[in-house]
């Protein structure tokens, strides 16, 4: 349903879980895919993977919370592909635990990932983007990876929670400042999804108890972020800009 033929999308936190997959279906609708991460042997087997299907993809060592490496990446997309118009802002990390207990040293590692580093890479691409002329193709699509926690509370996870709700309401207002240079900026806030981060979690008595008082007592399967993704990566998405989607199978209600 959606040709994402003759974009080049670049794909942040690509070593694992969403990041991955989002990589993976990006290239298999026709997009050229630039994935990013500081595990890059992950990244050369995602690539490889990418190939086999017969995609278009490069790897690029990735902190997304330094800008040098950022703009390195930035540099080598276009070196391969040309002028990245689609950039899905995704790396994450979490920092659990009640807030008594958290180092000073977890707070700013967690923030320069989750808020400095979402930043720095949607600038980034931003800046390139307006330079080529997005105000008349209007092609410009990015999209900020938050979550469901930015909007409900979630016991022990303060410091998670407000880093995302820190990239949801930036990316509003950067929708707004851009909305006449060509790019369209919208967020993303997804439900739970077993991935290896939060495996174990849920394969404990709290976890599992977690679960149940969700109205549907399942977590979501990795396939219902697609739909979402594909359509904010798209020409179909021209007149969506400054939107919030929340896709979590009801899980805040």
């Amino acid at each position: 349903m959606y040709d994402l033929k003759g974009r080049i999308a670049l794909v942040t936190g690509a070593s694992s879980g969403l990041g991955a997959r989002f990589a993976r279906l990006l290239a298999q609708q026709g997009a050229r895919v630039v994935v990013g991460a500081r595990r890059t042997d992950r990244l050369v087997e995602l690539v490889e993977q990418i190939s086999t299907d017969g995609g278009e993809a490069l790897a690029v060592e990735l902190d997304v919370a330094d800008e040098a490496s950022v703009i390195a990446a930035y540099d080598a997309a276009e070196k391969r592909f040309g002028i990245v118009d689609t950039i899905i802002a995704n790396a994450g990390m979490s920092a659990d635990g009640p807030a008594l207990e958290v180092s000073v040293e977890a707070l700013d590692q967690l923030m320069a990932v989750n808020v400095r580093g979402v930043f720095l890479t949607v600038r980034e691409g931003a800046r390139r983007l307006i330079d080529s002329g997005s105000k008349e193709t209007g092609r410009g699509r990015i999209m900020i990876v938050s979550s469901i926690t930015a909007q409900s509370v979630e016991a022990g996870l303060s410091l998670y929670s407000a880093s995302k709700a820190a990239v949801l309401q930036m990316g509003k207002v950067l929708a707004r400042d851009w909305a006449n240079k060509g790019i369209n900026v919208n967020i993303l806030c997804p439900g739970y999804i077993e991935t290896e981060i939060n495996a174990d979690w849920f394969a404990t008595e709290r976890g599992k108890r977690q679960v149940q008082r969700w109205p549907r007592r399942r977590l979501m399967e990795p396939e219902a972020l697609d739909s979402m993704l594909l359509y904010l990566s798209s020409d179909e998405s021209r007149n969506t800009t400054g939107s919030v989607f929340t896709v979590d199978d009801g899980q805040t209600l």
